[in-house]
């Protein structure tokens, strides 16, 4: 959140100020118009106006909401409302707490929503979720009255104080704005029911007061706006209070109770609150003194004030409260506040002769120079020498810097200051006052004539040692506090009073003056801030004013002292007006002829303009043009140096693309190689493995074919076997007959002897069957393992079945050892394995042998007789 500055005449912005995080419902600024209080529901800052930056911040804990933080009219004290009816006084120069509120009695306690504090700061209103009113004492700090609202009124939603010009700022009747609509104004001293506006039909919404208190401005619920005439509506509001008796209640020792505190508000008959016991209120009454004479009217002043009163409060003190000194200048010079004729005058915008004055001036803060811009128009326009008195900023500007955020006012006490205390200055114009400086330069030589001589013998005149004090009313020789000190006694004292410091100043610096000998050493003495005491200054003008004699005095050279009419302002024509004209018409003269110069010079200036403008296009072009070309040549080095290093790179690429080819040529040879190398030896395995399969094969046919004949034959020779025992037993039985006896042991002796022989023949074969078998399976497996080393394996197998084999002796011993021995071969004889030729040829030669061996013995006598 951020709040933003306006200029209401501009309407333009002059700053915004951040530090909010939600928004701001209470803007409070300064009696001052220096300082401003921004207040949302978690925090209130204190914002410095003249450069609109954050001064201080308020925080507070989040339990406790705030309700409304504001300055109190005419003081630096900041009061601050919390959601939980503290209410707390804060000096805002330096923060520090100066008083806390009490809590409200329990009877009557409210939770406060609304607050509001007559002018001068010394009652506080504040209201409620309730039909009851607090009035607090600010000064005595406690709580001096409750008012009870009719029985309508449930809830407050609004309080102000009406403004009047007879109360001094103690306002009596106060605004409460309910829940029902309607506005209502009580006295708080009688709590009788005045008047009020608005109806329950046509509720009022907001309101606010003028602040003369003449007008009262509403919001309704419908969405018009009611402006009410205060004077229409009453008669009763602006009565100066009774001239001949006063009563004044005053607060008692002890506290009172809230019942005594309570007072209801009545239309009718005021009803006073009842007397305690324990209390006596007491009064005393200001009895009118009939025989003294009654004071002069010239010193009643408007607000209630007493300018014979203030002048001898004045002496006392020597100067007026800071809080206060606003408010007493204001009722010193009787200011009108004519905000309708100082808008008509603020309407007509900046005067032409100020539209520069910032050149002349150049003032640090830019809402200062606006404010004297703005000032020092309305004055030029009011009057027109205004707008040719070359030291009017220097007369207004600290009037507009100490009034800068109330314009209206800054108007009319500079304007006061020209008719009063500026008295024929303007009888020469525009050369300076001369009889205002004749009128100082007679009293110096009548009360310090060494002094006087002395700037006569240097060439000093009181265009030097008066006039510069004048025209910027001693703000260039006193600091701030000395001015507002030294312009107290100024505006409480005759017009005179300012002649008479100018002479005050000159007679108490004439210990410097004296030692001044050089022109700029007293120009600069009169242009500069001194080390003098304004306060002895001060007494010296009083001094001066009651010891001058009555020919040489100003006093009876310059008028009394008259306000600024009511509704608009006296015409302004204290001046040679032949001169101011013909200043005027010759202004004019020069002003039409520097228009028409400046219009010939503008003509000038445009079409010097236009052939500068057109030189300098052309220059552009030309430079455009060299530059595209530069830009062009380097772009066709850059393009050739380019298409160099492309070549250059083309080189490398082809030369890296040889060599890839080279040894993509080398990779795909070796890996031809490598592929041939491994066909080949595929090829080979694959030869290799078709061989073994087809000796597998080889050997597996012979074998069957082997198996089979082997099995033909042992088939075949059991036949016969088994026909030589038919034969043999059909022998034996036959030969029972004849030879039984004979036979019997013979043949028992060849059974014995051929069973014998067949055993061991038998025994005999199936071991070397075995042993053969064998080894030609260990040389397959070995084949197998080896199948390059084909030859050896055979030939051992040979060689050791050679060597294992039967020999042919051994055979033919055994057929020698009985020739007819029978050889007799069953179905375990042979198994064969083998794989080789020469194995089965050796198998059949062992089976031929055994095959002539048996027919050997089937051909032996007794089986051939047989």
């Amino acid at each position: 959140m951020f709040l933003t500055c306006m200029e209401i005449v501009t309407k333009e912005l002059v700053s915004w100020m951040r530090g909010h995080e939600s928004s701001v419902f209470s803007i409070s600024v300064h009696a001052s118009g220096k300082y401003a209080i921004t207040t949302s529901s978690d925090t209130a800052q204190l914002w410095d106006l003249d450069t609109f930056q954050r001064k201080r911040k308020l925080n507070i804990r989040q339990s406790v909401g705030i309700q409304k933080v504001f300055f109190l009219p005419l003081s630096n004290t900041i009061l601050s409302c919390f959601k939980d009816n503290s209410i707390f006084a804060w000096e805002c120069d330096t923060l520090f707490c100066k008083y806390q509120l009490p809590a409200p009695p329990e009877s009557s306690s409210i939770l406060y929503r609304v607050f509001a504090v007559t002018r001068d700061g010394r009652i506080l209103a504040a209201g409620g979720k309730s039909n009851h009113l607090h009035l607090w004492c600010l000064e005595a700090t406690q709580l001096f009255r409750i008012i009870q609202m009719p029985t309508k009124v449930r809830a407050i939603r609004h309080l102000e104080f009406l403004p009047d010009s007879f109360d001094a700022g103690s306002n009596q009747v106060l605004g409460v704005l309910s829940q029902d609509g309607i506005l209502r104004f009580v006295n708080i001293q009688t709590c009788k029911l005045l008047f009020e506006i608005g109806s329950l039909d046509e509720g009022i919404s907001s309101s606010v007061i003028s602040p003369h208190g003449r007008y009262i401005a509403s919001v309704m619920e419908n969405g018009s706006l009611n402006v009410y005439s205060v004077q229409a509506l009453t008669q009763e509001i602006n009565k100066p209070p009774p001239p001949l008796v006063k009563v004044i209640e005053d607060f008692p020792k002890n506290k009172l109770s809230s019942i005594d505190l309570k007072m209801k508000v009545t239309s009718g008959k005021v009803q006073q609150p009842a007397k305690s016991r324990e209390s006596k209120i007491q009064t005393r009454i200001l009895k009118q003194d009939l025989t003294g004479n009654f004071e002069s009217k010239e010193n009643e002043l408007s607000d209630g004030l007493n300018k014979k009163r203030l002048q001898i409060l004045l002496k006392g003190y020597g100067e007026y409260p800071t809080k206060y000194r606003m408010f007493i200048w204001r009722s010193l010079l009787q200011l009108p506040e004519n905000h309708t004729a100082f808008s008509s005058l603020i309407d007509k915008g900046t005067h032409v002769a100020f539209l520069n004055l910032q050149k002349k001036y150049p003032i640090k803060s830019r809402k200062l120079l606006r404010v004297l811009q703005r000032t020092l128009s309305a004055l030029a326009h009011w009057s027109v020498i205004f707008s040719d008195t070359p030291y009017l900023p220097l007369l207004a500007f600290p009037f507009v810097k100490l009034f800068q955020n109330n314009q209206l006012i800054c108007f009319e006490v500079v304007a006061t200051l020209i008719i009063n205390w500026c008295q024929h200055w303007f009888e020469y114009f525009p050369n300076p006052p001369i009889n205002i400086l004749s009128m100082i330069e007679n009293v110096l030589a009548f009360h310090d004539k060494e002094l006087l001589q002395h700037f006569i013998d240097h060439d000093i005149t009181s265009q030097l040692y008066a006039w510069p004090l004048l025209e910027t009313v001693f703000s260039e020789v006193l600091t701030r506090e000395e001015w507002l000190k030294l312009f107290d006694n100024v505006f409480s004292n005759h017009p005179s009073f300012l002649l008479m410091t100018v002479v005050a100043y000159n007679v108490c610096s004439r210990a410097p003056l004296l030692n001044c000998n050089l022109k700029d050493d007293f120009e600069y003495f009169f242009h500069h801030r001194n080390n003098l005491d304004i306060s002895v200054v001060i007494r010296e003008v009083y001094r001066l004013l009651e010891t001058t004699p009555t020919d040489i005095h100003p006093d009876s050279m310059l008028d009394a002292f008259v306000a600024l009419t009511k509704g608009q302002y006296p015409v302004f024509n204290q001046y040679p007006k032949f001169i101011v004209d013909y200043q005027s018409q010759e202004r004019e003269r020069i002003r039409n002829d520097e228009l028409d110069y400046l219009r010939e010079r503008q003509t000038v200036e445009d079409m010097q303009a236009e052939v500068d403008q057109q030189r300098f296009e052309d220059e552009a072009w030309y430079q455009k043009q060299e530059l595209l070309r530069k830009a062009e040549e380097t772009r066709r080095e850059m393009l050739l140096r380019e298409e160099e290093k492309m070549i250059q790179q083309r080189q490398r690429l082809a030369a890296v693309k040889r060599e890839l080819k080279i040894k993509e040529i080398h990779l795909q040879d070796a890996a031809r190689r490598r592929f041939l190398k491994l066909q080949q030896d595929q090829r080979e395995m694959e030869l290799r493995r078709l061989d073994d399969e087809i000796g597998r094969k080889n050997l597996t046919r012979n074998q069957e074919a082997v198996a089979k004949e082997m099995r033909e034959d042992a088939d075949a020779y059991r036949r016969k076997v088994d026909l030589e025992e038919h034969m043999f037993h059909k022998l034996i039985e036959t030969d029972q007959t004849q030879n039984q006896q004979t036979q019997k042991w013979k043949e028992a002796e060849e059974k014995e002897f051929y069973l014998t022989s067949e055993k061991k023949g038998a025994a005999l074969s199936d071991a070397s069957r075995k042993w053969f078998l064998n080894q030609e399976i260990s040389a397959a497996v070995e084949h197998a393992e080896n199948p390059c080393n084909k030859e050896a394996p055979r030939f051992q197998n040979e060689q050791v079945a050679s060597s294992c084999l039967p020999r042919t002796s051994q055979l033919n011993d055994v057929s020698e050892m009985d020739p007819s021995a029978p050889i007799s071969l069953n179905r375990r004889t042979i198994e064969w394995d083998t794989t080789g030729q020469n194995l089965i040829k050796k198998v059949r030669n062992l089976r031929q042998r055994l095959t002539a061996q048996a027919r050997n013995r089937c051909q032996t006598p007794g089986l051939l007789a047989t």
